[in-house]
């Protein structure tokens, strides 16, 4: 856990200097060489058949960070889903209740407000997904500032929290931002994920096996016109949570390593059994996390999050009710959804508060989790066409500044953590 707040802590940090790497190059003197490089097209051909098309171009820069590079992230989102109800907290249904409710309420709340601005606007409407994001690493980031002013039990809450939001938002994006779908291609990526559960089930553990057929599902998903990330979580989610084998096997280990008969095979089995004692969602987050964490996203900030900011533009952001919308939904819907719904309940008897967790730290986290920086820039660049994107983009920054200055004056206002829990009986008193 302490490492992983570490690496979340310190991503949100450089995904802060790629954000302003990207204002800054959209605002020089170089930013019409700095949008014409994101739209550079990259085409891959055998013969006539051109396998990467959208819309009948080739992929751009930009559709390939958005298609194809994010899909390891969302991959190592499915295996932190995966991890979380296997073996985490979402394992223990009571335990997982309140951050999971709170998590509900901090989607519902903000994407009613925005659809509040945004009733009779045109073509505008399908973007209440955007402020129900939460960006874990900022999150994460926030509360790591700190330190012990707040409870590590509100840490834990924030993680669980932004888990089942991460799965409330992939949701979305398969539900609701498909555009034209390809059936044929739709059932040749469901078989090619039954194939590669099937080759788990048969105990194949070849890895570059896995790779291909990971590829070939991605390729498969893109094709259907279901966003191809999706692939990425499915096949995190199809991930083996627990270990092959059982802690018994360190002593049969043991022995090999120190007894008489030594031998390479003997060694290369060791080396096989240490493995395979660990669960490989876990090997796989352990590997793969860093170049998401410390490469990718900061890659798709530079990508993302180069807008411009003359005059003209941010005077339409501020007239635009798009803008307004993602502001509204993330900086006061979060909250307010985040704590009235863990207040409700914790009044309905579904489960106490974190010990040391109080109502004001509740709110706070509410106001954290309005940070939804990258899956708000992800679902915003899937909703709107590029007469309101910029808007959207700017609304996006200002509102997770914001968010960012409301959580943390909230939650350092009261000096450092009360070890107290709030009760069903208690609560009325708060």
């Amino acid at each position: 856990m302490v490492r992983f707040l570490a690496q979340e802590a310190a991503s949100g940090v450089l995904l802060v200097i790629a954000t302003a790497a990207a204002l800054i190059l959209a605002n020089s003197p170089w930013a019409d060489g700095f949008h014409h490089f994101w739209e550079t097209e990259v085409e891959f051909a055998i013969g006539s058949w051109e396998p990467f098309t959208h819309h009948g171009h080739g992929l751009t820069l930009h559709e390939w960070v958005n298609d194809a590079l994010m899909v390891l992230f969302f991959f190592v989102v499915g295996l932190e889903i995966k991890t979380e109800l296997v073996v985490g907290d979402l394992a223990d249904p009571r335990q997982a209740a309140l951050p999971a409710i709170a998590a509900v309420g901090g989607m519902v709340i903000p994407a009613l407000l925005y659809v509040v601005f945004n009733t009779g606007a045109d073509g505008v409407l399908g973007g209440w997904g955007v402020p129900m994001a939460t960006d874990i690493a900022f999150a994460v980031g926030v509360l790591a500032l700190l330190g012990n002013r707040v409870p590590q039990r509100l840490k834990l809450f924030v993680l669980t929290l932004a888990i089942v939001d991460d799965i409330g938002a992939i949701a979305v994006i398969a539900l609701f931002y498909t555009e034209e779908m390809s059936i044929p291609w739709l059932v040749t990526a469901v078989v090619a994920l039954f194939g590669v559960s099937m080759m788990k089930r048969l105990r194949i553990w070849y890895i570059p096996v896995y790779v291909l057929a990971g590829v070939f599902v991605w390729y498969a998903t893109f094709r259907s016109g279901i966003h191809a990330t999706i692939a990425g979580v499915a096949l995190g989610l199809i991930a083996p949570a627990r270990p092959l084998l059982g802690p018994r096997m360190f002593e049969s280990i043991e022995d090999v390593l120190t007894g008489d008969s030594v031998s390479p095979g003997s060694v290369l089995d060791a080396n096989w059994k240490m493995k395979e004692s660990i669960a490989i969602t876990n090997r796989l987050l352990t590997m793969l996390t860093p170049w998401t964490s410390f490469i990718i996203i900061p890659i798709f900030a530079l990508a993302n999050a180069g807008v411009g900011l003359s005059g003209e533009a941010i005077s339409d952001a501020l007239s635009s009710p798009v803008t307004w919308g993602i502001i509204a939904g993330l900086v006061i819907g979060k909250p307010v959804g985040v704590g009235l719904f863990t207040l409700a309940a914790v009044r309905a008897g579904v489960a106490p508060l974190p010990p040391g967790v109080t109502t004001r730290h509740v709110f706070g986290v509410g106001a954290v989790a309005g940070i939804g920086f990258t899956v708000a820039l992800f679902i915003s660049g899937l909703a709107f066409d590029e007469s309101v994107a910029d808007s959207a983009v700017i609304g996006i920054l200002l509102a997770s500044l914001l968010a960012t200055i409301l959580g943390m004056g909230v939650l350092a206002s009261g000096g450092s953590a009360r070890q107290e829990a709030l009760s069903p009986e208690t609560a009325d008193a708060h």
